[in-house]
């Protein structure tokens, strides 16, 4: 029998965007997830109904703005304006993999700053507070006036690879944005880091220049917080054997997957790809060589803390 959470004021909705994971955190949390319908008109638009009463509810809402993206972020506005006329006490916004987080500053002239537009519709839609995972730069949490609890996955796949006991590692980040990722990972494992040094001449394409740093002989992982195309993780794993990595591991937060991911993940060096549930796989790209980990744990003990107004930043060790 499942244990049952106490208070009726904490309620737990689930949107489309990953509808297993919603399940796993509400087991972990003790409740029973709320009814509510989401349907299309016609021509596609979206309409919701809350089938409970939720007035004067602490209300977290699990929403992945994974693809289809747009249909996703219109679900999960939608939804929170139904819950703000629905006298909710608070709106929270439970977001495994923030979604358009990639365009987070101007690169080049007359380009877009989607993470910041994103961060301002949850806001203006109504959400009260935002809880996600690795975002794709920290400086995103910048973007919103709400709070946000920015969690992290390290420790999760750190614990996986210690468990699998392997020897003379070295951590590797697959770009220079990534080497504090991978220093965290490292000081789990207590393994040396490396860098690969890369330019990306366009999006979703990318070019190894050098290796900074002994991979020679040791076993490599390889840690990025999202493999979307899969290019840059197996260039970065073709290089490394061809310098004399012995094998090589690569995990991800978010394993986005998308168009030849799949297909070249198979045909590269990597072993094994580790990644997390934050955004929900198709069977078809559950392939041999990819181990999924849950974090449904860390964000249910999250919501609860958040909930019942305790410290979340502990949850970072």
């Amino acid at each position: 029998m499942s244990k049952q959470y106490g208070d009726e004021n904490l309620k737990v909705f689930s949107l489309n965007s990953n509808a297993g994971l919603a399940e796993e955190i509400a087991k972990v949390i003790g409740v029973q997830l709320g009814q509510c319908s989401v349907m299309r008109f016609s021509d596609g638009e979206i309409q919701i109904n809350i089938e409970e009463s939720i007035r004067g509810c602490d209300v977290f809402v699990i929403q992945s703005t994974s693809a289809p993206v747009n249909e996703h972020i219109m679900e999960l506005l939608i939804m929170i304006d139904a819950l703000k006329r629905a006298s909710a006490k608070t709106i929270s916004i439970v977001m495994p993999y923030y979604g358009y987080a990639r365009q987070d500053r101007k690169a080049r002239a007359r380009e877009p700053i989607t993470a910041k537009l994103v961060a301002n519709l949850l806001e203006t839609a109504g959400a009260n507070r935002v809880i996600t995972l690795d975002l794709h730069a920290p400086q995103i949490q910048g973007f919103f006036d709400i709070p946000i609890d920015h969690l992290v996955g390290v420790p999760i796949l750190g614990e996986y690879f210690k468990s699998k006991n392997l020897e003379d590692i070295v951590v590797v980040s697959p770009d220079h944005g990534g080497v504090t990722r991978a220093r965290k990972l490292a000081e789990r494992l207590k393994a040396p880091i490396a860098i690969i040094d890369k330019r990306r001449p366009r999006p979703n394409v990318a070019e190894v220049m050098n290796i900074v740093g002994n991979i020679e002989g040791k076993t490599a992982i390889l840690i990025d917080d999202m493999i979307d195309t899969a290019g840059t993780i197996t260039l970065a794993a073709n290089a490394l054997v061809e310098n004399g990595a012995t094998d090589v591991y690569a995990c991800c937060t978010h394993p986005v997957l998308s168009g030849p991911a799949i297909e070249r993940i198979q045909n590269s060096r990597i072993k094994e790809l580790v990644v997390t549930n934050s955004i929900s796989l198709p069977e078809e790209k559950k392939i041999e060589k990819l181990i999924q980990l849950s974090v449904a744990p860390l964000i249910g003990e999250a919501i609860i803390r958040v909930h019942e107004d305790l410290s979340v930043s502990t949850l970072f060790d």
